[in-house]
């Protein structure tokens, strides 16, 4: 097996899509899968290979982090040729993504697809709600050649069979239980970053609107003074949203910019509880990561965290936006120390059966059926 992968954003690119096609390259290359990726130059750092092909590109406004490429039509066609792939996965749907398709459908190379983000929801946050219609035309265009759309979350399939999306299958997420766990000294990780308080209470992801992020701030006022005076906060991520919040921020909200790495899951494992209040998830990587590192997590009864998180057992489930209800939901937890414990067994046995080689096993055996339907059709 031969693949091509078509992307947008790519390590060290630091966000779920990256992170994702990351671990999957990993798995290519322990399995010996050749592949080549193509994916747009970033200002992230380098990171070299001889199977990545990186063109200029210039940043998306509504998602800085995603790349919007310049292609060299000769020189992918060229790759193409010489490397004669049997199967072209396409992960986003922008410049390098269109070439993807293009190229799948002029050499006809069997082509697969997956969804990652929701940038219809993005839209109300940015102001330009009114390019939904227009969206949703295009990302249905976009995906329709695909064989296989694979999909992060149940609840994200759901949501695209009713917008008549077609050839759907569930590709879930895995997490690194060796790197995230509980059992990192919290001392250590705690004066590390200055926390002093009793309770420590974390974010993880990007800071921007789209996120909800500055209902953090609303929750922490909410909170009664008896508990806010015991909470220091760490606040993991960066974003167009940091400055105007670390202006806002209380003294005991602690913004330590993105982390990575065992410093990341240092941070999970010394956290009491992880607040993500982010509605608009197809997943959430860093749920996850957090219940595999024995956190309880406190999320928005939303997108892909809800698949993740089991309210009650792992974590709880708030309305989104309700600032009012997360507080609550972090006082109900602060206050009953064996729930928390309970919870934090019991998401740490939920991540372990998240394993991300079983994952890539499930992938490539459909990769397999496309490629074989593929030379069926040719044959045929």
């Amino acid at each position: 097996m031969k693949l091509a992968i078509f992307t947008d954003t790519y390590y060290p690119d630091i966000n779920g899509v990256a992170k994702t096609l990351k671990r999957l390259t990993d798995y290519l290359d322990d399995q010996k899968i050749e592949y080549k990726i193509f994916a747009p130059k970033t200002t992230a750092g380098e990171y070299v290979s001889e199977n990545i092909h990186r063109f200029e590109s210039l940043s998306f406004f509504l998602y800085p982090e995603c790349r919007l490429a310049l292609p060299n039509f000769i020189q992918i066609k060229k790759e193409l040729q010489n490397f004669s792939p049997d199967l072209i996965h396409v992960a986003t749907p922008f410049n390098i993504g269109l070439c993807g398709v293009y190229y799948a459908k002029k050499f006809n190379i069997p082509l697969v697809g997956s969804y990652h983000t929701n940038f219809d929801q993005y839209l109300q946050y940015y102001d330009l709600p009114f390019l939904s219609k227009l969206v949703w035309k295009y990302m249905s265009w976009f995906h329709q050649p695909f064989e296989k759309l694979f999909v992060p979350s149940m609840d994200t399939l759901e949501e695209l069979k009713e917008r008549k999306f077609e050839n759907l299958e569930i590709w879930p997420r895995g997490v690194d239980c060796q790197l995230f766990h509980p059992q990192y000294d919290k001392v250590v990780t705690r004066e590390k970053w200055g926390v002093t308080k009793k309770y420590l209470l974390t974010y993880v992801g990007r800071l921007a609107p789209e996120k909800k992020v500055k209902n953090l701030l609303e929750i922490q006022k909410l909170l009664p003074p008896s508990y806010a005076e015991q909470i220091d906060w760490l606040i993991v991520g960066d974003g167009p949203t940091r400055d105007e919040m670390e202006k806002e921020a209380p003294s005991n909200m602690i913004f330590t910019g993105y982390q990575s790495g065992t410093e990341l899951a240092e941070i999970y494992s010394a956290s009491d509880l992880f607040v993500f209040p982010s509605p608009t998830e197809t997943f959430g990587n860093v749920v996850l990561e957090s219940l595999a590192s024995g956190t309880p997590v406190i999320g928005a009864n939303s997108g892909g965290v809800k698949n993740v998180i089991q309210d009650d057992v792992t974590g709880i489930l708030c309305e989104p936006d309700n600032s009012s209800e997360f507080a609550d939901s972090i006082v109900k937890l602060l206050s009953h120390e064996s729930l928390r414990w309970q919870m934090r067994s019991e998401g740490r046995k939920y991540a372990l059966s998240q394993r991300w080689d079983q994952i890539f096993q499930r992938l490539l055996m459909q990769y397999e059926e496309v490629i074989e339907q593929g030379r069926n059709r040719k044959y045929a």
